[in-house]
């Protein structure tokens, strides 16, 4: 057995020469008392200097491991020990996981990457075929935050009339909820053969996914108290199994763009409004970051119906089995895993498609 010797590289997502630059220019400016007397810009800088550190730390050690390693290889190959080549073989392998992941991690860079996320489904045309499509859905990103060990919080959920949800929101909160999940917003499409239709004929479902950022204070949006129409009503949702029942539950729609954000988890119509409001200056914020991207503001416009329209991935059932990503190309035929939360191989294709598509 031979093991080719490691090759050093620098450059690509992650360049180790400009990152130790900035680590030193970083170390000046936090260094330097008068710093935090521009509180916001002392944080900023703070916890760019705690990341830089982080992922330098993380990568000499991983470069270290593999120099020892090669010594290793060259040792056990002048002894002709198989046993020790296996296992190094072995090593190299995970340590080569190690930096793929650590490399996807170093991809969720954005300004609101680390921050919690609000991910909306809305049912397409269809009646209850769309509506039980969106509660599968649900279910989907319900199980994969919890494999992460983030936490979940419904915000509202509008029941269908026979089964399924119209609509639903949920919040996400854990490091990079919205990094990893931002990838997610279109209309997925699920064709399977109908548990509602009693000949048993396929039919074909559309469902909308949103995902946005929760943003704070910091982020100045003005909106025209005029623009906003509010609604209030019972909240149906799952009862104590979710939600609060309230008669309190507020819907805010902002009439220049069409956009609706709705709360019913507060027991106070004032506090259901305080988080909307909240929510819709999320929405409006990351609509326009959107926008100025043509690419992204063009793909935005085309979502529209949740029917044939921006189409992102295809769930398929029967007459086969593959779920796969329209955009990426990332496919699987193990289609019981993903709707049981696994879908890792999605997100993780979408950062890295999105990394190459900066680069060209």
């Amino acid at each position: 057995m031979k093991l080719k010797k490691v090759q050093k590289f620098s450059g690509g997502f992650f360049d180790y020469d400009q990152a130790k630059i900035r680590q030193e220019e970083l170390n000046a400016l936090t260094a330097d008392p008068k710093l935090w007397d521009n509180q916001e810009e002392a944080m900023k800088l703070t916890s760019e200097k705690n990341i830089l550190d982080d992922n330098l730390a993380y990568y000499e050690d991983l470069l270290t491991s593999i120099e020892n390693s090669e010594e290793m290889v060259e040792l056990a190959e002048a002894e002709n020990d198989e046993k020790m080549l296996s296992d190094l073989y072995q090593h190299l392998l995970e340590l080569k996981q190690k930096a793929k992941e650590r490399e996807l991690i170093s991809l969720l860079s954005g300004e609101f990457d680390k921050n919690d996320a609000y991910l909306e489904v809305h049912a397409g045309s269809g009646g209850t075929e769309a509506q039980d499509w969106a509660e599968m859905l649900l279910r989907m990103y319900s199980r994969w935050a919890e494999k992460h060990k983030y936490k979940i919080a419904y915000v509202e959920e509008t029941e269908g009339e026979v089964a399924g949800l119209k609509s639903a929101t949920i919040k996400i909160s854990g490091t990079n909820a919205y990094g990893w999940l931002k990838g997610e917003s279109g209309v997925h499409r699920l064709v399977r053969i109908s548990p509602f239709d009693s000949n048993a004929r396929r039919h074909t479902s559309f469902a909308s996914i949103s995902v946005y950022p929760v943003v704070d204070d910091t982020i100045n949006i003005e909106i025209n108290p005029a623009d906003i129409k509010m609604d209030t009503y019972r909240s149906s949702g799952a009862g104590g199994q979710h939600i609060n029942k309230t008669e309190s539950a507020v819907r805010l729609t902002h009439i220049p763009t069409g956009v609706v954000v709705s709360c019913q988890t507060e027991r106070s119509q004032f506090a259901n409004r305080d988080q909307a409001m909240n929510m819709l200056k999320a929405k409006l914020y990351e609509i326009e970051q959107r926008k100025k991207d043509a690419a992204a503001s063009q793909k935005w416009e085309e979502q529209g119906d949740n029917g044939w329209g921006y189409q992102i991935r295809s769930y398929v059932l029967q007459p086969y089995k593959m779920i796969k990503d329209l955009r990426t190309g990332a496919e699987t035929s193990d289609d019981r895993a993903v709707l049981d939360g696994e879908i890792d191989l999605f997100l993780s294709a979408y950062l890295s498609f999105g990394a190459q598509e900066k680069q060209a």
